[in-house]
């Protein structure tokens, strides 16, 4: 019997088994294919503005993902780098092949974790403890379960007027797994995604695409890859004690742009688009719509962009980045054929959409845990969320609560002034899904407070609470903590004369100036040239946005109280008199664990809050109960 059992080998999966087998439970990761672990069946990167930020967190609480696309990136840049940091983040192309092969090596080389090959298609309790069983006819026993089940629920592939069922193409569908959840109790719901055509590099004319190099200095996800000292970008002053690693050469990607043509050709074949002719039911993503939706949505537009990007250094095979597409095969190749540069493309895989069944997360607590069922977590798309990111940040939670439920210890919970994952999880957990869920930046009210540069400070010492980091690791950013803090410190009793008004400031206030940066204090001699270059971009931030940040803190603060008030599980909505109706089938529904999260749910308003906090209020005094603040 396993304390922790792990259904599914995408992202979510990965960092499930991968947390809670590092935190000491005997853990077991099931999944259909084991030459498909950590498959990226759409776009071949990883990061991007809020997700880039999220791969930082699952580092910093001690995850892969962060680690693995440093070992096999082909090319790295940073996001957005000509506005604030807020909304700075990271965006890697991955070798696709050496992604999955490399988080495959971990896995098995992973103390505690057993990984098997199998199919499962039935959930069950019984005496307490869940069992998973497969076609055919295993049965594994263990404590807890998390499910991420990707979009392998009783899916379709959909092209043209075809369709037909598969998880993904090339991978069997769950299509029974679906009707055992079902019978458990829980509510199903359909959502759609999509992919695009890869071409064939050899018949792209690269000499009319606008080349997208990536970055000449060295970056990295992880705050604990080693960095490149023997570089001549090596930082001096390395805040980490880490193994040198030169700085390897990268893949440019391609961009190109469709046409009036291209659009032409689209319009004319939407009688035969499934998006239009209603053989796809379920609801895909607003914000990562197919081709076809973006003509009709944007049909004043001229031209939309397309990102050639590759697959990796041994492939032929490029991902065409803004071409997600249902429609039928011949019309794809007349699209692509359209663009100047793709003339005479070759199609090596064809673009299609893909149904399936995700279970909506209201019947999930901010644990990932299951309302009906302790002890079942569920991860990734299955909780209508999309993309690599997200899965595995949910992922590594589902997989923390499940080995700590298992120890008989209490759950983490993220906050949301914590960390992206907790903005998501608590996103997830008081809204009603009508689409598919994206991060993003604008879903974060902290974001000054919850940048992809400090992730490390925010939630490192969560991950060696967890047993997921180790002391050096904590050691060394706790010192970089100390460092700016002692800077910060040093530059506001430290001095200098305006030339041109005469005035003494302090170096702080002068670090302040849009035109001023920490190494301009350097060249000047007020600052100090061993200061850590992460160490010195933390101070500067700080300095810049001092104002901005603290009226964050104080909001944090005030929400603390909300945050801090509890609704029992078993609170009666029904016997509050003045409870509006949409109000009381809310709280119902998602049944908000605190005051701050009912505050959050669509549909309650200020005043249901009101008459929420005087009921729970008379509760507490006529059970005896103390108040929580």
């Amino acid at each position: 019997m396993y304390e922790v059992i792990v259904i599914g080998a995408g992202h979510a999966g990965c960092e499930a088994a991968l947390a809670a087998a590092r935190m000491g439970s005997k853990t077991l990761l099931l999944t259909m294919n084991l030459d498909n672990v950590a498959l990226m069946p759409c776009n071949p990167s990883i990061g991007g503005p809020a997700k880039g930020h999220l791969v930082r967190e699952i580092d910093a609480l001690g995850g892969e993902m962060a680690r693995n696309i440093d070992r096999t990136l082909i090319q790295i840049r940073m996001l957005n780098t000509g506005k604030g940091p807020a909304v700075q983040a990271l965006r890697a192309q991955a070798d696709k092949k050496l992604y999955s092969l490399s988080m495959k090596h971990t896995l098995e080389q992973q103390q505690n974790l057993d990984v098997k090959q199998a199919l499962v298609e039935e959930i069950g309790v019984e005496d307490g403890l869940l069992w998973a069983k497969t076609n055919i006819g295993w049965v594994y026993e263990g404590k807890n379960i998390v499910l991420t089940a990707g979009t392998s629920l009783t899916a379709r592939i959909i092209i043209g007027d075809k369709s037909y069922s598969a998880g993904r193409a090339g991978e069997f569908a769950a299509e029974k797994l679906s009707e055992s959840l079902r019978r458990l109790g829980f509510t199903l719901g359909r959502l759609k995604t999509g992919t695009p055509p890869r071409i064939d590099a050899r018949t792209i004319d690269f000499e009319k695409t606008t080349i997208q190099p990536g970055s000449e200095v060295p970056l990295y996800f992880s705050f604990w890859t080693e960095r490149g000292r023997d570089s001549k970008f090596a930082d001096p002053n390395p805040i980490y004690p880490l193994t040198p690693s030169p700085w390897r050469p990268q893949l440019p990607c391609y961009l190109v742009y469709t046409n009036e043509k291209t659009h032409d050709i689209i319009r004319s074949n939407l009688d035969r688009a499934p998006l239009f002719t209603g053989l796809i039911h379920g609801v895909g993503p607003r914000y990562c719509p197919s081709i076809e939706d973006k003509i009709v949505r944007f049909a004043h537009k001229d031209s939309h962009p397309l990102f050639l990007e590759p697959e990796g250094w041994e492939t032929n095979e490029v991902y065409v980045q803004g071409a997600n597409t249902s429609l039928p095969e011949d019309v794809q190749l007349q699209m692509l054929r359209s663009i100047p540069a793709l003339e005479k493309v070759e199609m090596i895989r064809v673009g299609y959409a893909i149904e399936y069944d995700y279970m909506p997360p209201s019947q999930i607590s901010a644990t990932l845990a299951t309302k009906l069922i302790p002890g079942l977590f569920f991860a990734g798309q299955i909780n209508g969320t999309t993309g690599y990111e997200e899965a595995a940040g949910q992922g590594i939670i589902a997989g923390i609560n499940a080995a700590l439920r298992a120890k008989g210890k209490p759950p983490l919970l993220v906050r949301r002034d914590q960390g992206y994952i907790g903005v998501m999880i608590d996103d997830l957990v008081t809204r009603e899904l009508t689409e598919p869920y994206r991060l993003l930046t604008s879903r974060a009210e902290y974001r000054l407070l919850l940048r992809q540069d400090n992730a490390d400070l925010r939630l490192t010492h969560i991950g060696y609470q967890m047993g997921l980091i180790d002391r050096a690791r904590y050691e060394a950013v706790e010192k970089k903590r100390n460092a700016i803090a002692q800077e910060l410190e040093r530059l506001s009793k430290s001095y200098i004369t305006s030339a041109e008004t005469g005035r003494s400031v302090s170096a702080l206030e002068f670090l302040r100036r849009p035109e001023v940066s920490y190494q301009t204090l350097v060249s000047q001699g007020l600052g100090s040239p061993g200061l850590n270059s992460e160490a010195a971009e933390q101070v500067e931030i700080e300095a810049k946005y001092e104002g901005y940040i603290q009226r964050q803190r104080a909001e944090v603060a005030r929400m603390a109280r909300l945050e801090q008030r509890q609704i029992p599980e078993e609170f009666d909505y029904d016997a509050i008199t003045g409870l509006r109706y949409e109000a009381r089938h809310k709280l119902k529904l998602f049944r908000p664990a605190t005051l701050s999260q009912a505050s959050r749910i669509d549909g309650v308003t200020p005043a249901d809050m009101a008459i929420l906090m005087v009921h729970l209020e008379r509760a507490r005094h006529e059970t005896g109960r103390p108040s929580p603040v």
